[in-house]
């Protein structure tokens, strides 16, 4: 555990992305990034400036391009596919399945723009499935991190990881809340960001800023809150789960995706077979986003830290 501090200025985790490809690509000449006519906006616009003979722009050919990148996976090399989530996640799915996740290739997939932050862009646009896709895929790894500095180094472990990595990044610039001393990433452990008696907050990506100022508004009304922070749902960290149901009987989980398939359900799946308490799931309600700004849509949907905490407070 450590005591979390937040920096000034927030940045987007897709912004993380591009500036991690380009010093890992500094360090790893195997590294290719693929992209599908997005470069701008998944920002791996700044590896091609760099190194423009390692990166391919595959057109608004999502298909394709995991394809491509599962011919490159055979030769050695590591290639990252990018595009905003509803895309790769949805539209690729098939080839995702049947060329990277069947043969086990080695391809990581940057999936941007996820969940309902993406705001203006609509329900169309707005994936709040994603992760429920790719943890049905035996042996992907699924990770989506809190902050940049968390994005940046599930990049490095998900190039360091052998096999298929599905890394989930977002538009909405976010707090920093891993720049501790003691911060270490590790895939498939989740970390504990505050100590509490009463209830557990299982929080992943954006929403863990946000649960960690529910946290305090549930500590003003006497509530001490266990917050953790969930950045890999696949494969999950069932030890740290099962303590904290233990400890605090009583969980509650909170993401930017559907609460059919996501981190709820798959924390639900860890408690109903070792320690069977409720689980309340937060996030979106089996619905469609609709078009907003990403903080009216926060608000709206009860995924800023009032709404998390009004749920919370309704359930206790």
């Amino acid at each position: 555990m450590s005591n979390v501090t937040t920096v000034i200025k927030p940045i987007a985790t897709r912004e993380s992305y591009g500036n991690a490809l380009v010093e890992c690509g500094r360090e790893n000449e195997n590294i290719v990034v693929l992209d599908a006519d997005l470069a701008a906006a998944t920002k791996t616009s700044l590896f091609k400036k760099e190194f423009p003979n390692r990166h391919i722009d595959c057109g608004i050919a999502e298909c394709n391009m995991v394809s491509i990148a599962a011919g490159i996976a055979s030769t050695g090399k590591i290639p990252f596919v990018s595009s905003f989530a509803m895309f790769v996640a949805g539209r690729a799915f098939e080839q995702i399945r049947n060329s990277i996740g069947y043969p086990k290739l080695n391809v990581k997939i940057g999936a941007t723009h996820a969940g309902i932050s993406v705001g203006e862009d609509g329900a169309t646009h707005q994936c709040n499935e994603d992760i429920a896709l790719m943890r049905t895929i035996p042996g992907m790894v699924v990770i989506n991190p809190c902050d940049d500095i968390e994005a940046k180094a599930a990049v490095k472990a998900a190039i360091d990881h052998e096999g298929p990595v599905y890394l989930r990044f977002g538009r909405l610039a976010v707090p920093v809340i891993s720049d501790t001393e003691d911060y270490s990433f590790e895939i498939g452990k989740g970390r504990v960001l505050k100590e509490g008696d009463d209830i557990t907050i299982i929080a992943t990506g954006l929403c863990v800023s946000e649960s960690l100022e529910a946290a305090k508004m549930l500590e003003e009304d006497g509530i001490s809150v266990k917050v953790i922070n969930m950045h890999t749902i696949k494969p999950i960290d069932e030890e740290l789960i099962i303590k904290s149901s233990k400890e605090t009987k009583k969980i509650f989980t909170v993401e930017e995706h559907s609460i059919i398939g996501g981190l709820g359900d798959a924390v639900c799946a860890v408690t109903c077979a070792n320690d069977p308490i409720p689980v309340i799931k937060i996030g979106i309600n089996d619905v469609y986003g609709e078009s907003g700004t990403a903080v009216e849509l926060l608000k709206k949907y009860g995924l800023n830290s009032e709404g998390i905490y009004k749920q919370i407070k309704s359930n206790l």
